[in-house]
């Protein structure tokens, strides 16, 4: 019996849509933007029975399992070389359950830009990332920053139930009065805990926005910080900006832009709050425009071919001008690009131990996208990270959605110690045996 045939044996009787090696679709169901990966089955399960029923046959046949929402684990933990890929993609159903109250139930299979483009004539809206096809699980499971973040909080701020299938195959409604440590842990904990079907969420009135790019003129990039800092501070609450800083690479010049959402449709008001952004530095370009808030999301680009990315992110309390300087200097090295990206307002009003989301104090996440050669070498990649570690100890942990490692200690770094134990001792009430692993993973805490 050839590999191939043993292969084909094991996903005998499995539910679902299922992809084994040679079939066609596999080779695109094995690859996904951060990775490409050779599983020994990807299986598409249709309903909480179907996960369930693939947990189990995985548990039967020796194959770990790996879980998929929308694909953009920036560690590459979307895909893997072996095993099961349990691919939500059938489970995506997105209901406005009740028009009165708000409540949309959404599978963890669907993409914010479907979601977006539901809610829309029924002017409703929800924090959702940036682009179109991220997955609902992934970014809801890691707490969801979005447009609408300074406005109306993280995605989990808007969540108030879930149905989850747990590596026994038991399926669980989680809510403040179910399981509810269980559901304090899915909001910001990632997906250590169960396969999570479907989310039920309270969405937010948003019908326009004001929406758009200023570019200046990259001059004094600490003045350019400061200034934008301060206004942040003091601004509306309805504006959420990300100051994106990008060193000469490919042969364009360096840039400064500053990408800005307005959440609300009133042109005075939020021509009054991007006034003063207006007047930060040398102003290069302004696109900002009113449209439907589901036209904000964009298409995710694919990794351009031959390199390879390193992504890291820290979350900051206080954007001091220590740090804004340690900044500069990391700007300065090879082909390091910079994000500043402003939380504050709604974020900051949940209480620091009500989610495992806890940097509540952050005003400011900095993420830092260093672009190698895709042959480089062990050297010159810790070369790299060895100029963010400065960073790094400035913040305090780091957003789970962002981070493109998953070694031990970095996942032990995202959370405070207090919030680290607690998840593990959810991870031990629920997922004792570590099932669900392929992850940025947090080990079942001791009894």
């Amino acid at each position: 019996m050839t590999l191939h045939d043993s292969v084909q044996v094991r996903a005998t009787g499995l539910p679902g849509e299922v992809l084994t090696p040679g079939q066609d679709g596999y080779d695109e169901a094995a690859t996904t933007l951060f990775a490409a990966g050779t599983p020994e089955v990807v299986i598409r399960p249709r309903d909480a029975a179907e996960v369930a029923a693939a947990l189990r046959h995985a548990a039967r046949a020796g194959l770990t399992p790996s879980v998929r929402s929308g694909g953009h684990s920036m560690a590459g933990l979307s895909t893997h070389t072996d095993g099961m890929i349990i691919d939500l993609v059938r489970i995506s159903q997105i209901e406005v359950a009740d028009r009165a109250s708000r409540q949309v139930r959404i599978g963890a299979g669907a993409t914010w830009g479907a979601v977006a483009a539901v809610l829309q004539p029924h002017g409703l809206g929800l924090t959702a990332g940036d682009t179109r096809d991220v997955g609902v699980g992934g970014l809801t499971l890691g707490g969801g920053i979005g447009w609408l973040v300074r406005r109306y909080g993280l995605a989990i701020d808007s969540l108030i139930g879930a149905d989850l299938v747990t590596a026994a195959g038991q399926l669980l409604h989680v809510d403040a009065d179910h399981h509810g440590e269980l559901f304090w842990a899915l909001r910001g904990g990632g997906g250590n805990f169960g396969v999570v079907v479907s989310f039920d969420f309270i969405a937010q009135p948003v019908t326009s926005v004001h929406y758009g790019a200023i570019g200046y003129h990259p001059g004094d990039l600490p003045q350019l910080i400061g200034d934008w800092r301060d206004l942040m501070r003091a601004g509306d609450e309805n504006l959420t900006t990300t100051l994106a800083l990008t060193p000469p690479m490919f042969g364009q010049p360096a840039s400064a832009t500053l990408m800005c959402c307005y959440a609300g449709p009133g042109g005075d008001a939020a021509a009054r709050a991007l006034g003063p952004f207006r007047q930060l530095g040398a102003v290069t370009s302004d696109d900002i425009r009113a449209m439907l808030y589901a036209e904000v999301l964009e298409d995710a680009g694919r990794r351009p071919g031959g390199l390879r990315i390193e992504t890291r992110n820290t979350l900051v309390a206080d954007l001091g001008n220590e740090f804004i300087g340690a900044i500069e200097t990391l700007f300065g090295g090879r082909r390091t690009a910079l994000a500043l990206r402003s939380l504050g307002g709604a974020v900051a009003r949940v209480p620091a131990d009500a989610t495992a989301f806890a940097h509540r104090d952050a005003e400011v996440m900095l993420v830092a996208t260093m672009v190698l050669p895709a042959d480089a070498t062990p050297e010159q990649a810790g070369e790299a990270l060895a100029r963010w570690a400065p960073l790094a100890a400035h913040g305090s942990g780091a957003y789970v959605n962002f981070l493109g490692s998953a070694s031990e200690a970095d996942v032990a770094a995202v959370y405070p110690p207090a919030t680290y134990r607690r998840l593990a001792a959810v991870k031990r009430a629920y997922d004792p045996g570590n099932v669900f692993r392929r992850n940025h993973n947090i080990r079942p805490g001791q009894g």
